[in-house]
């Protein structure tokens, strides 16, 4: 099968590149541990972009080494936890991403425009 014309390629694809701004996007607002992270991705997109264990780990792992994220261990209702915070940078990270996002949104809103008026 050609993936280029499987939906199901483009949107793992999409997912995976922008759960990394959904996972700034969550420590911006609080706080969290892994688990809190995925669930809460999962609630702002409906499910939708939610990142496996497999996925998340390893860029809280580079986000960290980075200096984005740091990584405290507490305890979560009687369970030990590693909780991450977003630093300065990581904000800023956040909102660079946030505006690249935007103006990638803005361009392909306008392609599809583009789309829908060639009659395709």
């Amino acid at each position: 099968m050609d993936r280029y014309l499987d939906k199901r390629y483009w949107n793992g694809l999409i997912k995976m590149s922008i759960s990394r701004l959904f996972i700034l996007r969550v420590l911006y607002e609080k706080p969290l541990h892994g688990y809190g992270i995925s669930k809460r991705i999962s609630s702002l997109t409906c499910g939708c972009c939610a990142p496996t264990e497999g996925a998340l780990y390893p860029v809280l792992h580079e986000f960290e080494e980075g200096g984005y994220v740091t990584c405290q261990a507490k305890t979560v209702n009687g369970r030990k936890r590693k909780v991450y915070t977003i630093t300065s940078k990581g904000e800023e990270a956040y909102r660079v991403g946030l505006e690249a996002w935007q103006e990638t949104a803005l361009a392909l809103l306008e392609a599809k425009k583009e789309l829908a008026g060639s009659g395709e």
